[in-house]
């Protein structure tokens, strides 16, 4: 059994879908109504489902996140620089973290976490 989607509610469905096809090699497929859903699909056949959020409703715990993890550490400093370089506020350089190497920070309403199991 895989997980296979995962359905988050954001402020901006546009910039979200932009996002995720620009830094996490996501592919936009479906959208429905003006912007109020987005269908994407990732490499792995991974579905994330956009949300537009209805009266400021979208309230993720403090600890919860989504990851993505990379082969080695070269792509977790080349997703932070293409992160950074695309004006986006990653925060604190990749780390040791526990019992990997990487780094989080938000967007829009979400937690990421970019990092390399060591």
């Amino acid at each position: 059994m895989n997980l296979n989607h995962i359905n988050l509610v954001i402020t901006n469905v546009v910039e979200a879908v932009s996002f995720f096809e620009t830094y996490f090699n996501f592919n936009c497929t479906e959208t429905k109504g003006d912007n109020v859903v987005a269908v994407l699909h990732g490499d792995d056949d991974f579905t994330l489902v956009l949300m537009a959020e209805k009266k400021d409703e979208a309230k993720y715990p403090d600890a919860f996140h989504i990851g993505f993890m990379m082969d080695n550490a070269e792509q977790v400093n080349a997703t932070y620089l293409k992160l950074k370089n695309g004006g986006i506020d990653v925060g604190q350089e990749p780390r040791k973290i526990r019992d990997s190497y990487g780094f989080y920070f938000h967007f829009d309403k979400i937690m990421i976490e970019v990092g390399y199991y060591l």
